[in-house]
C-alpha cells in the first residue's frame, strides 16, 4: 500500500467483516434518472461519449458525501463487467442489470459497471467484446477518475465479473500493461479466460491459440491476489481446477465452489430464474463469507 489506510476505507472494512453474520438478503440500490450520489445508481456517460448511448453505471456507497475531499475520505473501488446477453438465464448484458460487484462489496465501496463499448460506438455491446480497443481505453480513463471525482482509493481498485465478465477480468482487465495497472485484486465467477474453447469466435478458437493469449495476459498479474468462483452444477469444473493449477502458483488464487442451488433455492426464484446467476451473493451463505473475508484481506495486506 503506497500510502495509510484512510479512516474511511478502514471504518468500509470493519463493516464488511462484522456483516459477514449477518443473515440478511442484500437489496439492488434504486436507480436514479440524475446524478450519482449516496446509496443509489446513476446512468454516467463519459465526455468522450456525449450524443451516444454508450456508459456506466456508478453506485455510491451510504456515507459517502459531497466533501470528501475536505474530510480526507476515500473508498475501495468495485469495477464490474457484465454477462452476455442470454435470454434463458436471465441475463440481460446490460450494466444496470449487474450485481455481482454489489454482493461483493455488501454495498460499502463505490461501485462502477462498466461498458463494452460497440464497434460504432453508440451503444453499450450486449454480447462478447464490441470494439475491445474501445473497451480498454474506456476503463483507463473512468477508472482514474471515478477515484479523482468522487473520492475512490486508486490503491483499492477490485475488478470483477460474472460470465463473460468473468473472462473480461482477464481478457480485459490484463489486455495491456496500462490496464493491468488498476487493478489490486481480481474476483470472476463462472468461467475464466483460457479455460474453454469459444467455437465460431475469432479470439477464443481454436484452444491452443486462445490458452497462448490467456497465458500471455496472466503474466500481467505480477502475484497480485486471485478469487475464481464456481457454480458447482456448471460443466467444466475439473477443467478449470486443472487450469488454475498448471497456470498459476496455489498462494495467488483461491478457488471458491459456489452452491448456487442451495444457496438461492429452487428455480426460479425472486432472485434469479436460472443457477448461472451473478445474484448468489445477495443472500448470505458460506461462500459469499469466504467472498467478503478473501476481500478483507487483500484490501488490508500491503500491495506488492
Amino acid at each position: 500500500m503506497h500510502r495509510p489506510i484512510a479512516i474511511a476505507l478502514l471504518a468500509s472494512i470493519v463493516a464488511l467483516t462484522q456483516a459477514a453474520g449477518d443473515v440478511s438478503d442484500l437489496v439492488l440500490p434504486l436507480i436514479s434518472p440524475g446524478s450519482p450520489a449516496a446509496g443509489i445508481r446513476a446512468a454516467v456517460t463519459p465526455p468522450e461519449y456525449n450524443g451516444s448511448a454508450v456508459h456506466h453505471m456508478l453506485y455510491l456507497p451510504p456515507d459517502w458525501c459531497a466533501d470528501w475531499k475536505a474530510k480526507n475520505r476515500h473508498w475501495p473501488v468495485i469495477v464490474e463487467y457484465t454477462g452476455n446477453k442470454y435470454p434463458p438465464t436471465g441475463s440481460t448484458g446490460k450494466v444496470e442489470d449487474a450485481a455481482l460487484g454489489f454482493g461483493i462489496s455488501g454495498g460499502r465501496f463505490i461501485w462502477a459497471v462498466m461498458p463494452f463499448v460497440s464497434e460504432d460506438h453508440r451503444h453499450n455491446e450486449d454480447s462478447w467484446w464490441g470494439d475491445v480497443t474501445a473497451t480498454v481505453e474506456y476503463a483507463k480513463v473512468n477508472v482514474p477518475r471515478i477515484c479523482a471525482e468522487y473520492g475512490g482509493d486508486p490503491d483499492m481498485v477490485i475488478i470483477c465479473g460474472f460470465s463473460r465478465g468473468a473472462i473480461g477480468v482477464n481478457y480485459i482487465g490484463l489486455f495491456d500493461d496500462d490496464v493491468a495497472r488498476l487493478w489490486r485484486g481480481f474476483i470472476s465467477h463462472d468461467h475464466y479466460d483460457g479455460v474453454l474453447e469459444w467455437e465460431g469466435t475469432t479470439w477464443g478458437s481454436p484452444l491452443s491459440r486462445y490458452r497462448a493469449a490467456a497465458a500471455a495476459r496472466l503474466g500481467r498479474l505480477k502475484g497480485r491476489p486471485i478469487l475464481v468462483c464456481q457454480n458447482i452444477e456448471a460443466p467444466g469444473m475439473d477443467n478449470l481446477e486443472t487450469y488454475l493449477t498448471s497456470h498459476l502458483p496455489t498462494d495467488e488464487f483461491t478457488l471458491v465452489k459456489v452452491h448456487v442451488g442451495d444457496i438461492l433455492g429452487p428455480f426460479p426464484n425472486k432472485f434469479s430464474k436460472h443457477p448461472h446467476t451473478d445474484r448468489w451473493l445477495l443472500k448470505d451463505s458460506p461462500e459469499r463469507r469466504i467472498v467478503w473475508q478473501w476481500l478483507k484481506r487483500v484490501l488490508q495486506t500491503p500491495s506488492k
